[in-house]
């Protein structure tokens, strides 16, 4: 799982849900969930995760994810639109959503 993927919920409880991340049933204690009832629409603006490995250390402390295909994408300033590298659609940048912090 990754901080701020959309990820299918399979089953919810009072304490937990139940997500599907990669075809496998994943629990998650609600505390640690932002429930949405439908997928963002923007680019969300994510923090770069102190232990990344998968992420060149080039782009810096933030980076973007698409709204349509999940792409990560490098963030070079502050625009308020970005297209897809990856699907080429254009998407608002969600400048203004804040996330909890990584634990």
């Amino acid at each position: 799982m990754r901080r701020g993927g959309w990820y299918r919920v399979l089953w919810l409880a009072a304490v937990e849900a139940v997500l599907d991340v990669n075809a496998s049933p994943v629990p998650v204690l609600i505390p640690f969930l932002e429930l949405r009832y439908s997928p963002p629409r923007r680019w969300t603006v994510v923090p770069r995760p102190a232990n990344a490995v998968n992420m060149p250390s080039g782009w810096g402390p933030e980076y973007a994810v698409c709204p349509s295909c999940r792409h990560r994408q490098q963030l070079t300033s502050r625009p308020k639109r970005m297209s897809c590298e990856s699907c080429q659609i254009d998407f608002a940048v969600a400048w203004d959503e804040h996330y909890q912090p990584a634990f």
